[in-house]
Parts: structure tokens; C-alpha cells; sequence
């Protein structure tokens, strides 16, 4: 009988206010955790994607570095590179220089402006 009443007495003190308040405040501290948790995971994916980008990025560079590299090999790319950045030549060459002419009037006639009703009526007395 005696271990009925000190079970009872156990269940008692389980379901008192004080306890099931206590035990509602450790619930609340573990949901407010995980709740922690999911927000950190969530950056932490934005995070891995970001890093994955750049690693694919840098992949990208390391390859054209190497190509570049083994251009730089051969006497043809170490020319051609010369070539290309300081605008060398050799004995005997000369240098073609485009220039592109970017006025807005290229036929030779002037270009009509819409200048409102008084210039057509200046134009048309003319």
C-alpha cells in the first residue's frame, strides 16, 4: 500500500502547477532552439551555394590559367602573347591601326532637328 501512496504522491508532484509550468518553460527553451537551428541551416545552404559558385568560378580560372600556361610554352604563344599585349613587331612589319569614325553624319547632308513650328515656318520661308 505504501507504494501506491509514494506513486501517488510522485504523480502529485508531476502534476502540480509549479512543475508543469517548469516543464513548459524547458519545451518552450528546446522549440526556441530548433527554431534557431532551421535559421542557421537555412544560411548555412545559402552559404554552401555561394561557395559552390565561386569553387566553380575558380575552377574556371585555374583551367584557362592553365591553357594560358601551356601557350606560354611554346615560342608561337610567348610571340603571340608579346604580340598581343605590347603591340610588337618584327623586322619588316608594319602596324594597321582601325580607327572608326562614330560622327552622326556620315552621307554629308545635315541633319534635320526638330526645332518646334517657328523653325518650319523659318525653313519653309527660306
Amino acid at each position: 500500500m505504501r507504494n501506491f501512496q509514494e506513486k501517488k504522491g510522485w504523480r502529485n508532484v508531476m502534476q502540480s502547477k509549479p512543475a508543469l509550468m517548469l516543464l513548459g518553460i524547458v519545451v518552450l527553451a528546446f522549440a526556441w532552439s530548433v527554431v534557431g537551428l532551421v535559421g542557421k541551416m537555412r544560411e548555412t545552404v545559402k552559404n554552401k551555394t555561394i561557395v559552390e559558385d565561386k569553387i566553380a568560378e575558380l575552377q574556371q580560372t585555374k583551367e584557362k590559367l592553365s591553357a594560358d600556361i601551356e601557350k606560354l610554352k611554346t615560342e608561337k604563344g610567348v610571340e603571340e602573347s608579346i604580340r598581343e599585349k605590347f603591340g610588337w613587331v618584327k623586322e619588316g612589319e608594319g602596324v594597321i591601326v582601325v580607327v572608326e569614325d562614330n560622327s552622326p553624319n556620315q552621307t554629308g547632308q545635315e541633319p534635320e532637328s526638330s526645332g518646334g513650328f517657328f523653325s518650319w515656318l523659318k525653313n519653309l520661308l527660306k
